[in-house]
C-alpha cells in the first residue's frame, strides 16, 4: 500500500477508482515557502518541485514506504494563480480568466525514504469562455467554499465545466494528477501488476 501525500479529495477518488490501495497523509508543508526555492524556474519546475517536496515530507514519517506526492498550478498569460483565499479573490481570478487561455500544470513524484524515484509533469490547456459578472456570482454562490481549495477556482467534475469552451489535454491532469503516468510508475515499482 502506498502513501498519498495529499488531502485532495479528487486525487484520492482517482486512486481509489483506479484500484490503487493507499493511505492519505497530508504533507503539511508551507507550500509558499517551499515553492520559493523553485521561484527562478517555470511552472513545470515549480509543480514538480512541490510534488517532490510533499512526498519527501511525508516519507520522513513512513520509513520504507512508497510515497506519492502531487501538485497542480494554473497560469494565465504568464501569471501564476494559487488557490483563492477569499470569495472576493475567487471572483477576481474568474474575471481575469474570462476569455483567456489557462494552462493547468500537474505533477506527481514517487519517493521512498529520501530517495527520489520518479517525477512526471503534464499540462492541459483550457480555454475559458467569456464570463459575465452575473454568471461569476451565481457560480460562486453555488460552488464556494469548495472551489476555494482548487487552483483555477473550479471542479471540472461539477459546475466548473461551465467555465470552458475547450479543453486540450488529459482529463486526469485537469483533475489534479497525471494518473496514467502515475499508474505506469507504480507498475514499474512493483506496486501494481503488469
Amino acid at each position: 500500500m502506498i502513501v498519498l501525500a495529499s488531502k485532495s479529495a479528487s486525487r484520492q477518488v482517482m486512486l481509489c477508482n483506479a484500484g490503487v490501495a493507499f493511505e492519505a497523509v497530508p504533507a503539511g508543508i508551507d507550500e509558499r515557502a517551499a515553492e520559493a526555492q523553485f521561484a527562478d524556474g517555470g511552472p513545470a519546475e515549480i509543480v514538480r518541485g512541490l510534488a517532490e517536496e510533499k512526498a519527501l515530507a511525508v516519507a520522513k514519517d513512513h520509513a520504507g514506504r512508497l510515497v506519492l506526492g502531487s501538485d497542480s498550478l494554473v497560469t494565465v498569460e504568464g501569471r501564476r494563480f494559487d488557490k483563492p483565499e477569499t470569495l472576493e479573490a475567487a471572483a477576481a481570478h474568474l474575471r481575469f480568466f474570462s476569455g483567456r487561455q489557462m494552462e493547468l500544470h500537474s505533477a506527481a513524484s514517487l519517493v521512498r525514504d529520501d530517495e527520489r524515484l520518479w517525477c512526471h509533469h503534464e499540462v492541459a490547456v483550457l480555454l475559458v469562455r467569456h464570463l459575465s459578472d452575473e454568471f461569476i456570482h451565481s457560480y460562486l454562490d453555488a460552488e464556494w467554499p469548495e472551489v476555494g481549495q482548487c487552483v483555477g477556482v473550479f471542479r471540472i467534475e461539477g459546475r466548473g465545466a461551465q467555465l470552458f469552451e475547450t479543453i486540450s489535454g488529459d482529463m486526469f491532469t485537469v483533475l489534479g494528477m497525471p494518473l496514467l503516468s502515475v499508474l505506469g510508475a507504480l507498475r514499474d515499482q512493483g506496486e501494481l501488476p503488469v
